[in-house]
C-alpha cells in the first residue's frame, strides 16, 4: 500500500515498484483536499501494479527514476517471454550482417545504430514495438535539427536511418513469429537529386585551365563517370592500354581500399581517345614511382579533401565557372552521352548502374539543355520520310497512267 508523507510543504508518494522503494514528490502543497486527491491516485496506482499495467513515466514524467523503470520491466518482460530487447537482437543482428558490408557502408549502419535506434528503442522488447512507434519516431526525426543553421534532416537521411530499423524489425519478426510492425510503411518522398553537370564548353574550359599536374586527372573524371574513390584508388594494374578498357575493381575511402560501392561498380569503362591519351601522358609521369594512376608526391593516393581545397574550387572561381562539387564530373560523363546518343544500356554500364531507371530519371532532363537540339531527331526523321515519299511521287509512271 503507497502511503502520503508530507516534505517542505509538498505531498510525497511513497510506495514499491519492481522490488524497489519508489518515493516521489508530487507538486500538491498538504491540505486535506490535496492528500485526499492522491489518495485516490495511489489506489489508482496500485492496482495497476498488481495487474502489471503500470506506466512509471506516465504518472511522473519528470522523474529520475522513469527510464530506469522501464527498463527494469523490459528486462523482466524480455526474461518472461524469452524474446530479446531491441538493443540486443540489434547488436546480434549487426555481428551476423557485417561481413556482408565494406568497412564505410558498416560504420554507416553502425552510427545509425548507435545514435538513433538504441537510443528510442534500447530496452524495448522488440516484439513489442506497435507500427505506431515507427512512425512516431519517424515523425521525431522530422523535427531533429543541426549544426549552427539548424537544418532539419533531410527526407534523404530520415530513409537512411529508417532502412537498417525496418531490416531489424524485418528479421526479429521472422525469428520470433510476431507481426513485423514496419510491414507497409513506405519510405519518404525524396526531391530529384540536385545535379548540376558541366556543359561541353564548360569542360574544355575547365581542362584547359586547371593547373597542368591535374590535367590528366580531371579529364578522365569528366569523361570516364568514374566515382572520386574510384578514380583515387586507380591502380596500374587495372588499365589495359590493349583493350582501351579501365577496369574498376576497388576504391579508396577514407584511407583504405575497398570494394567498389555495390556488385554492378565492379565494370570496365571504354576508353574514348582522349581518355586514352591522358592515361598514356599519365603513364610517363606515375608509372614508375606510384601503383595508383593519380598520387601525390609521396606515390600515395590522393587526399580527396586537399584535391577539392586546393585545386577544384579555386579553379572554378579563378575561371568563373559556377560553384559546385567534383562529384559533378560524373555527372556530366553521363549527360554527355545521352547527348551524343548513346545507347542507355551501355551507359548504365559505363556508370556502373544496374538497369537504366536512375539514368533516366536522374538525368534525362538535362539532354535538351547539353544539345539545344530538342526534338531534333524527330524532326530528322520526318525530314527523311517527307524526302522519300517525294523520290516515290516523282518516279516513272506506269504506262497506263
Amino acid at each position: 500500500m503507497a502511503s502520503i508523507r508530507s516534505r517542505y510543504g509538498k505531498l510525497v508518494v511513497d510506495f514499491y515498484y519492481m522490488g524497489i522503494r519508489c518515493r516521489e514528490t508530487t507538486n500538491l502543497t498538504d491540505t486535506p483536499a490535496n492528500r485526499k486527491k492522491l489518495e485516490k491516485v495511489a489506489e489508482k496506482m496500485k492496482a495497476e501494479i498488481i495487474l502489471g499495467l503500470f506506466n512509471y513515466a506516465k504518472y511522473f514524467p519528470k522523474s529520475d527514476k522513469a527510464a530506469q523503470m522501464v527498463a527494469l520491466n523490459d528486462r523482466k518482460e524480455c526474461i518472461s517471454t524469452d524474446t530479446p530487447s531491441f538493443e540486443q537482437f540489434a547488436e546480434l543482428w549487426f555481428s551476423e550482417k557485417e561481413i556482408e558490408w565494406r568497412d564505410t557502408y558498416k560504420r554507416k549502419i553502425k552510427e545509425i545504430i548507435d545514435m538513433y535506434l538504441i537510443v528510442k528503442f534500447g530496452t524495448k522488447p522488440i516484439h513489442l514495438i506497435k507500427k505506431t512507434d515507427v512512425l512516431a519516431f519517424r515523425s521525431s526525426l522530422a523535427k531533429v535539427t543541426y549544426g549552427k543553421a539548424n537544418k532539419h534532416l533531410s527526407a534523404a537521411r530520415i530513409n537512411s536511418i529508417m532502412v537498417p530499423l525496418g531490416m531489424i524489425l524485418k528479421e526479429a519478426a521472422k525469428r520470433y513469429q510476431f507481426d513485423n510492425p514496419y510491414y507497409d510503411i513506405n519510405a519518404l518522398k525524396q526531391p530529384k537529386t540536385d545535379i548540376q553537370p558541366f556543359t561541353l564548353n564548360e569542360v574544355w574550359t575547365f581542362i584547359n585551365g586547371v593547373r597542368a599536374d591535374y590535367r590528366n586527372y580531371y579529364l578522365v573524371r569528366f569523361f570516364t563517370g568514374m566515382r572520386t574513390s574510384e578514380i583515387d584508388g586507380l591502380t596500374w594494374e587495372n588499365i589495359d592500354f590493349n583493350r582501351r578498357e579501365i577496369v574498376i575493381k576497388q576504391a579508396y575511402v577514407k584511407g583504405k581500399i575497398v570494394p567498389p560501392k555495390t556488385q554492378e561498380s565492379y565494370r570496365a569503362i571504354q576508353m574514348s581517345p582522349w581518355v586514352y591519351d591522358a592515361l598514356k601522358e599519365q603513364q610517363a609521369i606515375t608509372y614508375k614511382r606510384s601503383d595508383y594512376v593519380f598520387c601525390a608526391h609521396t606515390g600515395e593516393p590522393l587526399d580527396y579533401n586537399n584535391v577539392n581545397k586546393r585545386v577544384w574550387h579555386p579553379t572554378l572561381k579563378i575561371l568563373g565557372l559556377k560553384k559546385r562539387n567534383a562529384y559533378q564530373t560524373r555527372h556530366t560523363a553521363a549527360t554527355l552521352w545521352l547527348a551524343a546518343g548513346e545507347s542507355p544500356e551501355w551507359i548504365a554500364s559505363q556508370m556502373g548502374h544496374s538497369t537504366t531507371k536512375m539514368l533516366f530519371n536522374t538525368y534525362s532532363r538535362y539532354v535538351p539543355n547539353m544539345t539545344r537540339q530538342d526534338g531534333s531527331a524527330f524532326e530528322a526523321l520526318v525530314n527523311r520520310s517527307q524526302i522519300a515519299q517525294v523520290s516515290t511521287d516523282k518516279g516513272p509512271h506506269n504506262e497506263n497512267d
